[in-house]
């Protein structure tokens, strides 16, 4: 499906709530003939005021089918705040195998609302959803003061006029459905982890979807992605900062593909060892699968993106060197109900209990100030050694267990073993420390009582290492 990036000449954009394709006109006219820009309007919304449907769903039907409609070639998608999650929505079409989208190279996130539900206050919805059918001047001047709520300075008259004067030629009924449904809708398990590379903005201002928001909430369903966050701007991006916007999404355009991450190297005298007949078979079978590198849009099973990414940030912390994902690989062996057949009582059974640590986790991180995500390696840390010295002040989860300070101790030390106990079995980890344990005992042959004979493994049991034994790498 990502073909090379410089193949792509069409950029279909989308837009926020309120706005419409000339949302994307500044940018446009920046990008100049570099691509060709096919903006278009949402149901609801700009010239698409009386076209119905206002589901995420019924969105991304919409724009599939003028795509369809316009066979733009190899393209890039943007979407622009509610235009993201529908954007999200047609990328894991694509990624799915949808002809109608199978040419989507690249994607684009703008203050995007994310694949879970919107996190905009109740305070604010209920006060964006009392205006919208009132008389026509106080729709006029709540317009203009959504307009300036949303941007980090004011906005030129004349941008100002034209955005204003496109959330007033919007449908109430569209307006309405967006604020009580759609950005309610649940999308994290459909749109899963997306392989496509991507861009996501955000305004350093905007205090819904900006950089933690986007952190916390987007970029755990983007394998490959890069976020760059534009200091002094709120929300409203493609108006507020045209040229920033263009410059980086045709450098993003240009970009070229990512390469996926090679696994650890394994020095040439361990693979020998591996190799050789010291080895027993199933033994070498279970390192050359641990050996094989790990997929960057790993889909989690026993977790969901989120908490999978919330899992590898906190792995990260306690073995920052490892080189392989550790937690893609506690996923699967949860999901695969594998195990030592030991568990704390106090715990829930494995998988709901790294669940419920790491939402308990990410629920103490934001009552402190930002997602445990939007944290940085030092603020992370002060966290986890909260939660390994049961000083973690977990609060009410809404309707979610959560773990208590205490159980959050062993929650925290059984995570601990698990991942210690991947890296350790990892053969370029053996390699590393010199264990040549693994060389104890081949297949060897079998006499008339069943019973193992010559089998190759240690001489001596103190002293040097023997003539076959590796060095450490380090």
């Amino acid at each position: 499906m990502n073909g090379p990036a410089s193949a792509i000449d069409t950029l279909v954009c989308l837009h926020f709530l309120g706005g419409s394709a000339r949302t994307w006109d500044a940018v446009r006219a920046r990008l100049g003939d570099r691509l060709r820009c096919l903006a278009l309007d949402l149901p609801g919304f700009g010239e698409a005021a009386a076209v119905p449907g206002y589901a995420v769903a019924a969105m991304a039907d919409h724009v599939a089918a003028r795509i369809r409609a316009a066979a733009p070639g190899r393209f890039a998608l943007a979407g622009h705040s509610m235009g993201a999650k529908v954007a999200l929505a047609l990328a894991r079409r694509a990624q799915d195998g949808d002809p109608d989208l199978a040419e989507l190279g690249r994607l684009v996130l703008v203050a995007g609302s994310p694949p879970s539900p919107e996190p905009i206050p109740e305070e604010r919805r209920a006060k964006m959803l009392a205006w919208i059918d009132a008389d026509p001047g106080t729709r006029a001047r709540e317009a203009r003061a959504f307009i300036r709520q949303n941007v980090g300075a004011p906005l030129p008259p004349e941008a100002e006029d034209a955005a204003v004067a496109d959330v007033l030629r919007a449908a109430p009924a569209a307006w309405r459905a967006w604020l009580e449904s759609g950005s309610e809708e649940d999308w994290c398990a459909r749109v899963g982890v997306l392989r496509i590379p991507a861009l996501v903005l955000a305004g350093s201002e905007d205090a819904d979807l900006g950089p933690a928001g986007q952190a916390a909430l987007t970029l755990p369903h983007l394998a490959q992605a890069r976020l760059e966050i534009l200091a002094g701007a709120g929300h409203l991006l493609p108006l507020e900062r045209p040229d920033a916007v263009a410059d980086l999404i045709a450098a993003h355009l240009d970009a070229a593909e990512p390469r996926p991450p090679a696994a650890p190297a394994i020095p040439a005298d361990y693979a020998a060892l591996i190799a050789s007949d010291r080895v027993n078979p199933r033994l070498r079978a279970a390192l050359g699968q641990r050996a094989e590198a790990d997929d960057p849009a790993y889909a989690p099973s026993a977790l969901d993106p989120v908490e999978l990414a919330l899992l590898r940030a906190v792995v990260a912390r306690v073995l920052p060197e490892a080189g392989f994902d550790i937690a893609a690989r506690l996923d699967a062996r949860l999901a695969s109900g594998a195990g030592d057949g030991w568990r704390f009582a106090a715990l829930p059974p494995d998988a709901e209990s790294y669940r419920v640590g790491l939402r308990s986790l990410d629920a103490a991180a934001r009552a402190s100030g930002a997602p445990f995500l939007a944290r940085d390696g030092a603020e992370q840390d002060a966290l986890l050694r909260a939660a390994q010295a049961g000083e973690l002040a977990v609060p009410d989860m809404n309707d979610r267990s959560g773990l208590d300070a205490e159980r959050m101790v062993l929650w925290f030390e059984d995570l601990r073993a698990d991942a210690v106990r991947s890296y350790l079995g990892h053969p370029a980890t053996l390699a590393r420390i010199g264990f040549s344990g693994i060389g104890a005992g081949g297949s060897g042959a079998v006499d008339d009582d069943g019973l193992a004979k010559d089998l190759p493994g240690f001489v001596r049991t103190a002293g040097p290492p023997e003539s076959w034994e590796p060095e450490a790498a380090r």
